[in-house]
């Protein structure tokens, strides 16, 4: 089928360019150096090629994961050095794998719809076969026909008709699972020059183009390449997209795969990297692992490509510069060269405020992430209305959170999970995950009557999306995002309007949270902020339990919730002040004394300790239509070293709200002795039609939804 290989992973070609870098390059060449000396001390050695038996985190599941890094790196080592001593490790180990794949049946593990042959899910099943197929191409040539048979009949075959069989249902899925299948497959075929193996991974397993790569491409990414599970499974999926494409470029120009959907890869890429923390982070929504970041080897493997592929880029520079390795290619020679030869390489990913759409078609929602500020002093607001995310999603319709200073400030939980930890359920996906962290009330959104979204069932909110009303981030003073949702909640309208306020006298932006929920019947609801850092103050009396504490509910994550203090707000005005990173931030919040504060932490109902155990503040108000007014701050700091806390107390005096004025939502906010003021419009959001409104002997004039004015005269 292919007159040459390697053809997957590069081709004769470009092995011959990096044989001609590594030593003109340091990053190149200790990168091939740190390589050179993981494979070497398994020389000469025997490899166990275990039958499976652990789950995640076991001896036979990290020594199968092991095995197929161990074969792609020494396959990779034959080609740039000719040292035939690196293939024949891969070719002992492949016929190892032509012995025992035949013989296996469904892990004994395995506990989900999917399970593997090699691994407890068939996920890391197709992992193997997309390393286990870089390495049998890279060694073909060495391979004697015989041995290139044996190998694709015993170690290739059995894995992918188990998954196009067997798995047809899982395989054929628009999901992140799937791309590595599809990937994992097309190699294998492209290595052994299987037509009928790379038929199936472009177009399914009816070669209906109604699944595969092609579909993913389609069903996965928005437009502007919003991946649907969100930026932390982009980082997951990035690898087999960019791999897989990477090898269909080479073998199948024509296909132009890179230039597919207005080069879809590189927007998912560049999406993906916008969406992280100063620290490389990516954001923790959705069924997210805090730790990861883009020095992964997944977006190590997606950023070298993107280099060969669309060129230089600054954000990818800075990226490769902290991810401190490349990989032994084309990409990896432009980085190391342009590491070598650039001194002033930017520390932090070019942030900006972005706006991404969800759903293929754009038209699904969104996030929104406002920021303000630069370098380590970097303020992020995230916004979620998209759609759910799939079996990854979290009921989380119009969330916030909060980042600053490189901290994470305001959190979403994330996904409760000890990846490959086999104490912790085998590395597995906790059921706490469902049972708490995707829940509503563990995230910055609004919970009605202790009932999670969509009554916490995934297939009735993937039939739904919340919606932008209307947005502008291009001005640095006054950012602002507009959205709404009508389907988490029968006959429950949500509205939610955030702020982000660069204002002349402050350092850090003010950010204003109008968030408006109408209904017909009584409802109660709860809003909580779920702030990472210690309790400094706050300007009401509260009930502490310290002896005898209860749980805050009994069901959807309510159960997981110590009630620790509760109060009656103070009126108008309450505030609750923390500290995190040696900066105070204060939530100071329109309150009335029927409202009720709750102070909890995660925890009861935990024996096990799966749940770390974070804080929450919770405003709970009751009644049809509520408006919920909260200002969010940034102020002072405290210096541990020389014991000074400058400015721990909040600037905002008095909160004032006016839902009556004319069609108008009218927020008037005392910041010391000035006055913010908001003026929003309550039934039309067309961006270019005039308003004229009057307030005390003050005739405002202005065009759009909105207007923010200070000290009377409007932020431009």
């Amino acid at each position: 089928l292919f007159a040459q290989h390697p053809i997957c992973f590069y081709t004769k070609g470009e092995v011959a360019e990096v044989k001609n870098s590594i030593s003109k390059y340091p990053l190149l060449s200790q990168s091939f150096n740190e390589m050179k000396l993981s494979v070497d001390e398994w020389i000469g050695k025997s490899i166990d090629v275990p039958f499976p038996k652990d789950p995640a985190g076991g001896y036979t599941h990290d020594k199968h994961k092991a095995n197929y890094i161990l074969m792609f790196n020494s396959s990779i080592l034959y080609q740039l050095t000719g040292n035939d001593q690196y293939a024949l490790l891969v070719k002992n180990m492949l016929l190892k794998y032509a012995v025992l794949n035949p013989t296996l049946k469904n892990h004994p593990e395995a506990t989900s719809a999917y399970p593997g042959h090699l691994f407890w899910q068939a996920l890391n099943d197709a992992n193997w076969l997309v390393y286990a197929g870089l390495a049998f191409d890279c060694i073909h040539d060495y391979l004697t026909p015989t041995e290139r048979n044996t190998i694709a009949a015993g170690a290739f075959k059995p894995e992918v008709d188990f998954i196009t069989h067997d798995l047809k249902g899982w395989v054929n899925l628009i999901h992140n699972h799937a791309v590595w299948a599809c990937a994992g497959i097309g190699i294998a075929g492209i290595a052994t020059d299987n037509k009928e193996y790379i038929d199936i991974a472009l177009k399914g397993t009816e070669k209906d183009g109604k699944a595969g790569f092609f579909a993913q491409l389609n069903g996965l990414f928005s437009p502007d390449g919003y991946y649907n599970e969100g930026p932390y499974y982009t980082r997951y999926a990035i690898l087999p997209f960019y791999v897989f494409a990477n090898a269909l470029d080479n073998s199948q120009p024509e296909l132009k795969i890179f230039q597919y959907r207005n080069n879809i890869l590189q927007k998912a890429l560049l999406g993906a990297l916008q969406q992280t923390n100063i620290n490389g982070a990516f954001y923790s929504y959705n069924d997210a692992l805090k730790e990861k970041t883009f020095v992964s080897n997944e977006v190590v493997e997606a950023v070298d490509i993107a280099w060969k592929v669309f060129g230089k880029d600054d954000g990818l520079l800075t990226v490769a510069n902290q991810q401190g390795r490349v990989t032994l290619t084309k990409g990896g020679i432009g980085l190391a060269e342009a590491i070598l030869s650039n001194k002033n390489i930017d520390k932090y990913f070019p942030y900006k405020s972005v706006e991404y759409t969800d759903g293929t078609k754009g038209d699904e929602g969104g996030v929104s992430v406002l920021r303000c500020g630069k370098g380590n002093h970097l303020t992020s607001l995230i916004y979620k209305y998209s759609s759910q995310g799939m079996a990854h999603g979290h009921f989380d319709k119009l969330n916030i959170n909060l980042y600053d200073n490189g901290s994470e400030i305001l959190q979403d939980y994330g996904a409760a999970r000890y990846i490959n930890i086999e104490q912790k359920w085998g590395g597995r996906y906790l059921p706490e995950t469902k049972l708490y962290a995707q829940q509503s009330i563990a995230h910055n959104t609004i919970t009605v009557d202790e009932t999670s979204h969509f009554n916490g069932d995934e297939a009735i909110g993937d039939l739904y999306h919340s919606n932008k009303i209307f947005s502008s981030i291009d001005n640095k003073s006054v950012q602002v995002v507009s959205a709404m949702d009508d389907k988490a909640y029968a006959a429950v309208n949500m509205f939610r309007t955030i702020y982000m306020i660069q204002l002349p006298d402050h350092s850090k932006p003010v950010i204003v949270d109008l968030f408006k929920v109408k209904s017909d019947r009584y409802h109660q609801y709860d809003l909580p902020f779920n702030y990472l850092g210690t309790l400094m103050s706050i300007n009401t009396k509260y009930k502490s339990y310290t002896t005898n504490q209860t749980t805050l509910g009994t069901k959807n994550g309510y159960q997981f919730l110590w009630k620790e203090a509760e109060a009656k707000a103070a009126y108008p005005l309450s505030q609750f002040t923390f500290l995190i990173n040696n900066t105070f931030y204060t939530v100071s919040s329109l309150t009335d004394d029927s409202t009720s504060l709750y102070f909890t932490r995660i925890g009861a109902n935990d024996p096990n300790f799966n749940l770390r155990r974070d804080p929450s503040y919770i405003i709970r108000r009751a009644g049809t239509n509520k408006t919920f007014v909260n200002v969010i701050e940034a102020h002072g700091g405290f210096n541990p070293i020389n014991e000074i806390s400058t400015e721990s107390y909040s600037s905002i005096k008095n909160i004032n709200l006016d839902e009556n004025k004319d069609g108008y939502l009218i927020v008037e906010i005392i910041i010391n002795n000035k006055k913010l003021t908001i003026i929003q419009v309550a039934n039309s959001y067309e961006q270019n039609l005039k308003h004229t409104i009057k307030i005390s002997d003050n005739t405002i004039e202005f065009k759009g939804p909105y207007v923010v004015l200070y000290n009377n005269a409007i932020l431009k």
